[in-house]
């Protein structure tokens, strides 16, 4: 397992905790990640490239983090939820890493080339990513919620 320490300190600090698995948690990122990409849509079909490239990021995240309410996983930290992703629940991160990338350097630098087809292709990315992960979701059982909540608490052991 990736940066053990790492998820410690996160844990002891709050940041990364097990808790009760909630559907209406669930359901309201599900819905806060149906709005941003609908925003991400509005801000393409609006020349705003930049502020699309965020709202299609977040938009990704917020479906992680759907699904780790279903499951009864509490992350605060955007690069531990793309590992956890990947370890815990086998699902592969590069898209939403890609993303990430590509949010920091739009919000954060202005040394940068953007392209509407690349925004577009961004869009594109962050639909397939989010099927999938409710698709995921949707296929969850108790079963296999009891062994994401155990994989993820030995990690947290000390």
């Amino acid at each position: 397992m990736k940066g053990k320490e790492f998820f410690n300190n996160l844990h002891r600090g709050g940041k990364l905790k097990l808790v009760e698995p909630s559907e209406e948690i669930k359901g309201a990122y599900i819905d806060k990640s149906d709005s941003f990409l609908a925003s991400a849509k509005l801000l393409l079909d609006n020349g705003r490239l930049e502020e699309t490239v965020s709202m299609a990021y977040y938009s990704m995240y917020y479906m992680v983090i759907a699904l780790f309410f279903r499951t009864g996983i509490r992350c605060d930290n955007h690069t531990a939820a793309a590992i956890l992703l990947e370890e815990i629940f086998g699902i592969d991160n590069s898209d939403l890493t890609r993303a990430k990338k590509e949010r920091i350097d739009k919000q954060y630098y202005v040394d940068f080339a953007i392209s509407r087809l690349e925004v577009q292709e961004l869009i594109e990315t962050a639909e397939r990513f989010n099927s999938m992960v409710l698709d995921f979701i949707e296929r969850l059982n108790s079963g296999k919620v009891a062994d994401f909540r155990k994989k993820t608490k030995a990690l947290l052991k000390h």
